[in-house]
Parts: structure tokens; sequence; C-alpha cells
């Protein structure tokens, strides 16, 4: 169960990431259209979130630090579900960005409720993982 944990979120981080990194001022553009954030932090966020996702997922397959990116996954995909949560409530018609893109969109190609419960769903592996680290086929059993 471990092991699938580590492969699921590491996918999605991958994935997430990988997608932003081709495109970093669709990034940048995502982040901005939350409008949380001042303009100062925009552009350094929306470039260094692609960084740390698809650096959680290389700790998660490697399985380095497993509680370290299970905490730091965790923490980001509730930060995630905040901010869209708070777009929804604003009335704001966004795209999350969250596999690329971002941005304005038409308020009928809006799908908070789908990223809501797919972030949600994502938490539990980190959650998991925060409880339950060690798994076989990691670098940790080798390194402690």
């Amino acid at each position: 169960m471990t092991g699938a944990a580590r492969l699921v979120l590491a996918a999605a981080w991958c994935w997430a990431g990988w997608a932003k990194l081709q495109q970093p001022e669709q990034s940048v553009q995502a982040v901005r259209a939350y409008r949380i954030l001042p303009e100062s932090w925009v552009a350094p966020v929306g470039h260094g979130l692609p960084v740390l996702e698809l650096g959680i997922a290389v700790l998660l397959l490697l399985g380095v630090r497993v509680r370290l990116a299970a905490l730091l996954s965790t923490a980001l995909l509730v930060t995630f579900v905040g901010a869209i949560a708070q777009a929804m409530q604003r009335g704001l018609a966004i795209d999350c960005g969250c596999f690329g893109g971002g941005g304005e969109v038409d308020p009928a190609d809006t799908h908070y409720a789908k990223e809501i419960l797919r972030d949600l769903g994502l938490i539990c592996p980190g959650v998991w993982l925060l409880c339950r680290p060690r798994s076989r086929y990691a670098l940790d059993n080798v390194i402690t």
C-alpha cells in the first residue's frame, strides 16, 4: 500500500510539475488568476511551483525522505484546495492551472468541485505516507 501511495502521488506531482515547466508563463498566469498573492510574489511562485512539484515527485519515486515529501505534498494539496474553494466562493471563473494552463475561463468551463475532490483524494495517500513512510524499494531503507 505504501509503495502504491508513493507512486500515485509521484505520478500526480510529476505530471503537474512537468506541464507547468513546459509553459512557465501560463503557470504565472494561473497563480495570478487566483488574486491571492501580491503581484511581486506571483512570478516567483509561478516559476517555483513546478520545481517544488517535481522535487516532491523525485523524492517519492526514489523513496528518499518520504515523510518530508508526504508532508510537503499534503500541505501543498491543502493549500490548493483552499485556493480553489476561495476562487469558487468569490465567483472567479478560472482554470485551476493544476496540470498546466490556468487563467480566466468562461464560467461554464469551471470545474471547482471536481478539482477539490481530486485534491482531497490525493491528500489521502499523503496522510498515509505521513503515518507509514517505509516501503519496499525505497532508498530510505538503504540509507538509514
